[in-house]
């Protein structure tokens, strides 16, 4: 555990005499950078040691440290950087001490890395299958066949199906889940004694990443590997994790083993993570989450009391010029905070944050058109489909001459539903499923093949080139990454001023005050207007792209994953903020994400979307309650639930998504379904089933059988 005082060592040293010595430790460690000729500190005096067969978690927001140190830990630290301080040790030896060239025997060998991008990690122009065999070739000196059976032989270890295959197979042939299945078998080829895992399953789809969590447990506990996880979802720290130490700033606020720390966080930090999170049917948009108000310290400008004292709620007047130790608050959970105590004895609580409701800014023209639309939907979709052809073009023309089928891509198939004024829709699926080609084909970024799109009762053309002005303003989208739509070389204000003058042909100084308004309603100051995109954190670009969204006044905003690469904490302010903006505007979203805790805090109705087809269309209220479609069901069972002592039925989708080239018949979650009935499910369409109050399920089992098959499981979902 972390540790910089006498209390504090003593925890380490009972924890010590339960698990054995540990083979990883870091002590006192301090990392620095140079920075412009001058070195800053980075991660000041952290403490932790890890033992076999311990997974031991490190969380914080972005900024916090937390790559720093498992970088640091395998000596793997950019040329500005260095330990500065304390020691690392593998098996008693200071790794510290030793030389590039020894270390290049120790990397791969004794200690491995698994990193948060499997695409950049491997080798696109070398086979899945030499690249395994060249580590097993380097530290084993197998033989060519040798390493190439023993490669394959890792590949089946990490439950890929068809290992000969995939070994023959290249990166990009690959989906993102079985490329980190690869980087595993490569980090496990030569039985490390050492695991280092920087944020593995950040970018996966939470089916996927159940899979992989399992695997990790499984392959840690066979190979005996001591492990530091990296993460920032305190939800995988819970069903994965023994021990956690909570980084801010570079520094420990809290270290506790995993039940401690859920079942009574001490660090005000510690509380906000863990409140900031959205939980399955935990609260109503419009109650807010508690996010964590304002922004990591400058590495140049350090508070000199505590480092969280700024954005501390509970901050008091010693918090601000005297620095807190890091000690024991009971056997084996250490704290870093002036006013623990009064928190462990429940004299002292976090104070709700106020709800902020954003005073409505729309035209008075725009409220009464709104008023007069009564019930009908605002946007409409009806038999939309969407396919890609395969192959390049001179493939489609012999194809053509051969008379031969051309193959396509299934991406949207059919899709119908109804989005009301005010109404969020929230849709969710895996990777591959369609979602983001479906709302690119909504806002008109690809054409559609077939079906219907109505936007306040009109059709609108498949191409937002052929769309009225009108209809752009009134249709707007966020995407899940600012900064490939912002314009890097142009402020802050240029950004929001250009659809006020081109949509709603304001001049300057309108514009000028619209865009006051817009800072406002998304909480930046009004002097980021002068800023450029490149001097904003991720989450102030993220509001930004809001902001932009919202100028035009529009009566549908397409969010596509637009809070799923955010810390939990940042994370939690912009959904309060599309909360806000949703009741003071009457805005209408589509709100897409692959994590359905997030989406069942937004969203008024969920729609399941599986291989360019929708599995169920489901009310909020429902969403916990059998009956649910399999696929549903799946979902729900492998989101890591933030809580340690959680036990419930796990349903794992162990393959992969099936291609979209060749759709499978019947149903097409048939190939995967645990609840299968047979050759129907394979063979048969199924029909929708009505489960009542807008409640509707793409399947062969009768309702009663599937609350019949569900209750059980879906109890274990609910929160207490």
């Amino acid at each position: 555990m972390s540790s910089t005082g006498s209390s504090a060592e003593s925890i380490e040293t009972r924890e010590s005499a339960v698990l054995g010595a540990p083979i990883l430790s870091l002590e006192h460690v301090t990392i620095s950078y140079e920075i412009e000729g001058v070195w800053f500190d980075v991660v000041r005096d952290v403490s932790i040691p890890i033992a076999a067969r311990q997974v031991y978690g490190l969380v914080g927001e972005s900024g916090s440290g937390k790559s720093t140190l498992a970088l640091a830990a395998m000596r793997f630290l950019a040329d500005n950087g260095r330990v500065s301080g304390g020691k690392i040790t593998l098996n008693g030896q200071n790794l510290l001490d030793k030389s590039t060239a020894e270390m290049r025997h120790i990397w791969g060998s004794q200690m491995a890395l698994v990193p948060q991008d499997p695409g950049t990690a491997l080798n696109p122009s070398i086979r899945i299958g030499e690249q395994v065999a060249e580590i097993v070739t380097q530290h084993d000196g197998l033989s060519r066949r040798e390493a190439r059976a023993r490669a394959i032989d890792l590949l089946r270890g990490v439950r890929i199906a068809d290992a000969e295959r995939v070994a023959t197979r290249y990166p990009h042939q690959l989906s993102g889940g079985m490329q980190q299945r690869v980087l595993i078998a490569m980090a496990l080829s030569t039985r490390p004694g050492v695991l280092i895992l920087d944020e593995p399953t950040t970018n996966l789809d939470v089916t996927t990443e159940a899979v992989v969590l399992d695997l990790f447990r499984d392959l840690i506990a066979e190979n005996g590997a001591a492990t530091l996880y990296v993460t920032h979802n305190l939800g995988v720290v819970a069903q994965i994790c023994q021990r956690v130490a909570v980084l801010y700033a570079g520094e420990v606020m809290e270290d506790a083993a995993v039940g401690d720390l859920f079942a009574m966080p001490l660090h005000p930090y510690t509380l906000g993570l863990l409140s900031a999170l959205p939980r399955l049917n935990g609260g109503q948009r419009g109650q807010g989450l508690r996010s964590i108000r304002g922004t990591l310290p400058s590495r140049r400008n350090l508070p000199t009391g505590c480092i969280f004292a700024p954005r501390c709620p509970l901050a008091i007047e010693i918090c601000r010029h005297v620095k807190p130790p890091l000690e024991s608050a009971a056997p084996g959970h250490a704290v870093s905070c002036h006013r623990w105590p009064e928190i462990k004895d429940g004299s002292v609580i976090m104070p709700e944050e106020p709800n902020e409701v954003v005073a409505a800014f729309h035209s008075s023209a725009r409220g009464s058109t709104n008023e007069s639309r009564g019930n009908r939907p605002v946007l409409s979709l009806q038999v939309v489909t969407k396919r890609f052809q395969v192959g390049d073009i001179l493939k489609t023309l012999k194809n053509v001459i051969q008379r031969q089928p051309q193959q396509s891509v299934h991406a949207v198939d059919g899709i119908s539903f109804e989005l009301q004024r005010g109404q969020i829709i929230g849709l969710v699926g895996e990777s591959g499923s369609g979602k983001t080609t479906l709302a690119r084909v909504i806002v008109g970024l690809i054409n559609r093949d077939g079906g219907k799109i109505d936007l306040l009762d009109a059709d609108i053309a498949p191409s937002v080139g052929n769309r009225s002005e009108r209809m752009m303003q009134q249709l707007q989208m966020v995407f899940q990454n600012p900064e490939g739509s912002l314009n890097p070389y142009q402020s802050v204000g240029e950004v929001l001023r250009r659809p006020l003058i081109t949509l709603l042909h304001y001049n300057r100084a309108q514009a000028d005050a619209r865009v006051k308004e817009l800072l406002n309603a998304v909480h930046l100051p009004l002097d980021y207007a002068d800023r450029m995109p490149g001097e904003l954190s991720g989450g102030e670009k993220q509001r930004v792209a809001i902001a932009r969204a919202f100028a035009s006044e529009p009566e549908v905003v397409v969010l596509d994953e637009a809070v799923s690469a955010l810390d939990v904490s940042i994370q939690a302010a912009i959904l309060n903020l599309l909360s806000e903006l949703n009741i003071a505007e009457h805005t209408s979203y589509v709100f897409i994400s692959h994590d359905l805790a997030v989406v069942s805090y937004l969203a008024d109705v969920i729609i399941v979307m599986y291989l360019g087809m929708l599995m169920e269309i489901v009310p909020r209220a429902y969403l916990l309650q059998a009956p649910l479609h399999p696929y549903t069901e799946a979902l729900l069972s492998a989101i890591p639930l933030p809580d340690p002592e959680s036990r419930r039925e796990r349903i794992r989708l162990e393959s992969d998504i099936p291609s979209p080239v060749d759709v499978p018949t019947g149903c097409p979650f048939h190939t995967r379904c645990p609840r299968k009935l047979g050759a129907i499910c394979e063979t048969e369409t199924p029909p929708w089933r009505d489960a009542g109050d807008g409640h509707k399920i793409f399947c062969h089992i009768p309702l009663p059988d599937l609350i019949a098959m569900q209750g059980e499981s879906l109890a274990a979902l609910t929160p207490s």
